[in-house]
């Protein structure tokens, strides 16, 4: 199983609505990509310099799954949409044991 985290730092002028569309973009990837296991996504409540705004933990049964999504049109679709309002993103990908 392979674990891809990825967090989402948003501009400050990026509208709430703005947020929750992007929300509901990558929770609908799941219904297009088949490689996607599961996926939690969740908005930061935490006020903290270095919080960031939103989260994506998802499962995939391999790298080779990852690497499809990581080309899926929908998928790069929804990044660009991140693209226009991020200030920047972190990732991190696993091999869980």
């Amino acid at each position: 199983m392979v674990t891809h985290i990825v967090m989402i730092k948003f501009k400050e002028n990026t509208p709430n609505e703005k947020v929750l569309e992007i929300k509901k973009d990558i929770e609908n990837l799941k219904d297009f990509i088949k490689e996607i296991q599961s996926m939690e996504v969740g908005l930061n409540f935490a006020n903290e310099d270095r919080a960031m705004d939103l989260v994506l933990i998802s499962k995939f049964n391999s790298k080779d799954d990852l690497n499809s999504y990581a080309i899926n049109s929908t998928h790069k679709e929804v990044i660009n949409k991140i693209k226009e309002v991020a200030e920047y993103t972190k990732v991190v990908d696993y091999e869980n044991e």
